[in-house]
């Protein structure tokens, strides 16, 4: 009988692996949403860019009203909704005289393809070199959960001036076993996200943005990457939010002190 036991433990468990496997990307990517309608894109003052069909689209791209453009920023959303329902980024950017660019995935908002750290980043990577090759002044990089995963990967190599990093983590596997401790994740996980690795690579200055009470990416993991990051970096912890409730009023001081520490180095 104990063998007979153990017999069925490990067969639980062997399933408990497959599935793992198999299904983890579900787990990662929830890719949803259609091309953003007309009337949602002129709400919000945002155009498909850079082809007007919904089929080429890389992005949702807004433009200051007046004024000179200081730059360029590209945000690449987390993994939950599209970049239309980034708009919370438009007024502090917009304000402070920055193009901004809600870049949009494959899989996401209508856009073909399917999720995968290696397709999301390449295409990550075209994205910056057409926004690169179409406007003047600087370009950041805005990452926000998953999407800073993206952001800093694509960064190695890029012009990008400086990156910011919202909610982010040191390697998505360290928070995949913080979950999964009872599993090899190391050797499971097909998506890695090695942000510590391949921000340490970038030569530019980085803005580090930590939850206090993030129960979906723990703060540890955040303060783990900007502890290990080389200078210049800057941190910015916010008391008492969560993961998606971080303090996001247009005229929290803190859009404006991340984008001038960046500007300044």
């Amino acid at each position: 009988m104990p063998l007979l036991v153990v017999v069925f433990l490990v067969f639980v468990y062997g399933l408990i692996l497959v599935y793992f496997f198999v299904e983890q990307r579900k787990m990662l990517y929830l890719p949803e949403g259609d091309v953003p309608a007309a009337a949602e894109l002129r709400a919000h003052g945002l155009q498909l860019w850079p082809a007007a069909s919904g089929s080429g689209y890389r992005g949702l791209l807004a433009v200051p009203d007046s004024g000179e453009v200081r730059g360029t920023v590209i945000v690449f959303h987390g993994n939950a909704g599209t970049a239309l329902d980034r708009h919370n980024y438009l007024p502090p950017l917009l304000s402070m005289g920055y193009r901004v660019l809600l870049a949009e995935y494959p899989g996401y908002g209508g856009r073909p393809g399917e999720p995968s750290e290696e397709k999301y980043v390449a295409d990550a990577r075209e994205t910056i070199a057409a926004v690169h090759a179409a406007f003047l002044g600087p370009l950041y990089l805005w990452g926000e959960s998953l999407g800073c995963g993206v952001a800093a990967a694509a960064a190695v190599g890029s012009p990008a001036a400086g990156v910011v990093m919202l909610t982010p983590w040191d390697s998505l596997a360290a928070v995949a076993k913080s979950y999964y401790w009872y599993l090899p994740v190391h050797w499971l996980l097909r998506d890695r996200y090695e942000s510590l690795v391949n921000l340490s690579k970038f030569k530019g200055p980085v803005a580090v943005l930590v939850s206090e009470k993030d129960q979906t990416i723990p703060p540890r993991f955040g303060l783990h990457l900007y502890e290990q990051l080389p200078e210049p970096k800057k941190l910015w912890l916010f008391p008492g939010a969560g993961h998606s409730d971080w303090p996001d009023a247009p005229d929290e001081k803190w859009w404006g002190e991340v984008m001038d520490f960046l500007a300044a180095n």
